[in-house]
């Protein structure tokens, strides 16, 4: 049961200026980048900040999830924190990078962890 990187989120309303912005600012391109049209939201991964982009109705759901953990096994993580106080808010899911959840911890901070797929 492993963190692998614990990315920042940020919320845009239009992904390509801040894409191109932040592409710029750390030098490196976007690790990844996709759509989820389901619930109108454009993803993208530079380093490690987590780009958000859609509507201000579109994040209104997500704009309280401080932060995201990637993880090596969604299962471990789910059990440990039901164990130690912690809600599940959402989740498990399939989404298009594997699987993700978001969690209340005890304190009260919203995280959404993602177990990308091994095939992915």
């Amino acid at each position: 049961m492993k963190i692998l990187q614990t990315l920042s989120r940020l919320y845009v309303k239009d992904l390509k200026p801040a894409l191109e912005f932040y592409e710029e600012l750390l030098g490196t391109p976007a690790a990844m980048r996709f759509e989820i049209p389901q619930i109108n939201l454009e993803l993208a991964q530079i380093g490690d900040i987590l780009l958000i982009a859609g509507s201000d109705e579109a994040l209104k759901p997500f704009k309280n999830t401080q932060a995201t953990f990637l993880v090596d096994s969604l299962d471990e993580f789910r059990a440990f924190l039901e164990e130690n106080g912690a809600k599940i808010i959402r989740g498990p899911d399939k989404v298009p990078t594997g699987r993700n959840m978001t969690v209340r911890h005890p304190d009260g901070s919203v995280i959404e962890y993602v177990e990308h797929s091994k095939n992915g």
